[in-house]
């Protein structure tokens, strides 16, 4: 019966832990469904503003070049590691990070490399680097255009300033609720489209284009910025769905199985006792 006792205890944990997996299930379905709405909206601006800004920014020549286009070279990288404040969504955080570890040992190696985290699994497996100089981890607690734009302006003035030769963004860029790519995306400096001598720009330029363009710069970094944490942030629910919907699945099964195991326990248990009773008068009548 101790055994019995043992399996009916199993059953009922399995359980528990099948209705949470179930109700963060559907929490994480309905707030997808919001942040996919977000990102599908988004998407199309913000591809459409850095394309005419890389247009744009083609026809300037050195001399009259924006200070974001400035190519240097190359020693100290910052990358911004974007990932979530929670767990249980999988593979989601391990394989940025992973992006990340690998883009600073391969990529970069020899370079100084520093890293801003926003998330605070970003935060926890960089910070015993002692190369975090900022853990914006707080912008998903409130996930505004303003606040993503101070974090942009941020890594926009240590570029300029000379801090770092070349910024990058590593994120999960959002495809289903079931995939999620990882970008990596140069923030700074800007990457110029390849002139082409046989197109034409045809733009009436109202100021002067050098003036559009210093203008268009901060708004399509910070917009290419939001744009990368919006996808994450979407990426994310759709994968702690997935993770919860198989965590569901996997512990129905493990339920039934416990359930078959409790049955065949307690038939065989009163199977014993039978024979038992019936041995016992067996012995009586003899």
């Amino acid at each position: 019966m101790a055994n019995l006792k043992e399996i009916r205890n199993r059953i009922t944990s399995v359980s528990s832990t099948m209705q949470i997996t179930s109700a963060m299930k559907m929490v994480s379905a309905a707030k997808l469904k919001k942040a996919q709405d977000a990102i599908t909206a988004m998407r199309p601006y913000a591809d459409k503003l850095t394309e005419l800004l890389q247009n744009l920014s083609a026809t300037l020549d050195a001399e009259t070049g924006s200070k974001f286009s400035e190519q240097r070279e190359v020693n100290k990288v910052l990358i911004v590691a974007i990932t979530s404040n929670r767990g249980l969504c999988g593979a989601f955080n391990s394989n940025i990070i992973k992006a990340v570890n690998r883009i600073s040992t391969e990529r970069y190696a020899g370079k100084q490399v520093s890293y801003v985290a926003i998330g605070k699994k970003a935060n926890d497996a960089f910070k015993k680097t002692g190369c975090i100089i900022s853990n914006k981890s707080e912008i998903f607690e409130d996930l505004t255009f303003e606040n993503v734009a101070d974090v942009a302006q941020m890594l926009m003035d240590k570029f300029v300033a000379g801090e770092f030769d070349k910024i990058e963004i590593v994120y999960n860029k959002f495809k289903n609720a079931a995939t999620q790519e990882i970008m990596v995306e140069q923030f700074l400096p800007i990457v110029p489209i390849e002139k082409d001598e046989n197109v034409t720009l045809d733009y009436i330029f109202e100021p002067s284009k050098i003036e559009i363009i210093e203008q268009l710069i901060p708004k399509s970094l910070k917009t290419q910025l939001y744009k990368g944490i919006r996808d994450s942030f979407a990426s994310e629910h759709g994968a702690r769905m997935t993770a919860m919907h198989k965590a569901t699945d996997n512990a129905t099964e493990l339920r039934d199985q416990l359930k078959l195991t409790y049955n065949k326990a307690r038939q065989a248990s009163i199977t014993n006792e039978i024979l038992e009773i019936v041995g016992g008068a067996e012995a009586l009548n003899n």
